[in-house]
């Protein structure tokens, strides 16, 4: 059974979220409010850390200006090794007898090098010549300060002290950019709170994505969708499809880039060159996000939600699934169900017994749910309250891979378990791990992130998710 401390919180936990259902019942917007994603003020926030001082770098992005969704990317510090086991603070060593494969190296074995984070190393050469290399002229680095800006170019700074250690991103067309960057996959995660509360900047999930972007070792898009009732079905719904469309284009516009950028350096035509780096000026590198570029493989995405976050996962997947290859280069390759907030209106064994359980009882759902679905569309067998409605497109089994996660004092466990069979009946790989003595969000809620079983289930998800992010195989099996 939980601990006595995690009875007496969600008795208060209910309450509060009681009383708060009710007042935005009373409150809600007479019309949708468009503009802006919802926030609530009693939910604390984690600030933007673009700097790895606990391994993990964060900015936030906001992607949409008609209504304001946001995003916050993770980035591991490992995206700076070329070799995943290494230290990522350590540059791969260059030798000098192959000065080409590095066009900043020099036969010189004491030859400045900028390390990770743009900032230069102890040198006694004060100056660098690129011109052997590349026709530039030689750049001074002795007594200057130089940072390296978003796409690579360098640039004096003044004001370098307050940047330094802030990574700000390479260019998608650096020469050695292999050398020093990893591509990692991208998982898309969406937050959990009844669609009603949550956010993805809050101080619980920015503290859950870095563990999952450190032991998955991936590139983690934390997505603000909007909020009920203010936004009611399907902002969420068609917010997470966004965020996937806008994925795909960051990768377009970041191999356009590349593209312009490697015919731009060929020299051979100065008025086409000039024509090249306007675009690219103007177009591509004004629209590219620089961690994107050089560190995302969007051709290895997963999707990850909690709780209501799970039912916005399995939509964003469908949908996936149906456009093809017009998402091309992203593929959805896995996703990840965290205690989904299905439901329907034939209870389900758990529904019934377990009704009056820990923290997000039946009663405050559908709350939930009535401030989420429009009043003219409210069923508890709504397309996105229940997965197992007959007729839903696409076929189950055009759906990825699915990892399904259950708590045992959860009453929305059968029914997710009974997706997950369904899946596995049409040959999908749909595991579940169930975890004894848990309740809904146990290792998602702030007061459990730092419990034992919060951390085995982020390793047991990192497991199982390695299966499909691998470039060399399975090598990881569950």
């Amino acid at each position: 059974m939980p601990s006595v401390a995690v009875k007496l919180y969600s008795v208060f936990f209910k309450l509060l979220l009681k009383h708060r259902l009710q007042n935005r019942i009373q409150t809600q917007f007479e019309e949708k409010n468009p503009f802006g994603v919802t926030s609530r003020p009693e939910e604390s926030v984690a600030a933007a850390n673009p700097s790895f001082s606990d391994g993990v770098a964060t900015k936030d992005i906001h992607i949409d200006p008609f209504t304001s969704l946001s995003v916050r990317i993770f980035l591991p510090e490992s995206c700076l090794s070329s070799d995943p086991h290494q230290d990522p603070r350590i540059r791969p060593r260059v030798s000098s007898h192959s000065p080409d494969l590095n066009p900043r190296s020099s036969n010189s074995p004491n030859v400045s090098r900028r390390n990770s984070l743009g900032t230069s190393t102890t040198n006694p050469a004060k100056t660098l010549d690129l011109a052997s290399t590349n026709g530039a002229k030689t750049v001074d680095l002795a007594g200057r300060n130089y940072r390296r800006s978003s796409y690579g170019r360098e640039v004096e700074n003044g004001n370098l002290k307050q940047e330094q250690g802030n990574y700000r991103g390479y260019s998608p067309d650096l020469e050695n950019h292999h050398q020093t960057c990893r591509k990692l996959p991208v998982l898309l995660q969406f937050h959990g709170g009844g669609f009603v509360a949550g956010s993805n900047d809050s101080m619980a999930n920015d503290f859950f994505c870095r563990r999952i972007a450190k032991l998955c070792d991936v590139i983690v898009i934390a997505v603000g969708y909007r909020l009920a009732p203010e936004n009611r079905y399907p902002a969420a719904f068609e917010d997470g499809l966004k965020v996937l469309n806008w994925l795909g284009k960051q990768a377009n516009l970041a191999e356009c880039s590349k593209s312009l950028g490697n015919a731009r350096g060929g020299g051979t035509d100065v008025r086409r060159s000039d024509v090249h780096r306007h675009i690219v000026d103007t177009f591509g590198a004004s629209m590219v996000e620089p961690w994107l570029a050089a560190h995302g493989d969007p051709s290895r995405c997963v999707l990850l939600g909690v709780s209501c976050g799970a039912n916005i996962t399995d939509f964003v997947a469908r949908k996936a699934v149906e456009a093809g290859n017009l998402l091309d280069p992203v593929k959805v390759v896995a996703q990840v169900l965290m205690y989904p907030f299905f439901i329907g209106s034939i209870p389900t064994h758990s529904e019934i017994k377990l009704a009056n359980s820990y923290f997000y009882d039946k009663a405050m759902c559908l709350l939930s749910w009535k401030l989420f679905l429009p009043e003219d569309e409210f069923s508890l067998d709504h397309p996105a309250a229940n997965p197992l409605i007959p007729g839903r497109e696409p076929p189950l089994k055009c759906m990825p891979p699915t990892l399904t996660v259950v708590a045992e004092h959860d009453w929305m466990r059968d029914r997710a378990i009974a997706y997950s069979e369904e899946l596995r009946k049409v040959n999908i790989d749909a595991p579940v791990l169930e975890y004894k003595d848990a309740v809904h969000e146990f290792a998602t809620l702030d007061i459990l992130l730092k419990s034992p079983q919060a951390q085995a289930c982020a390793e047991d998800i990192a497991i199982w998710v390695k299966k499909y992010i691998s470039l060399r195989g399975h090598e990881f099996s569950y």
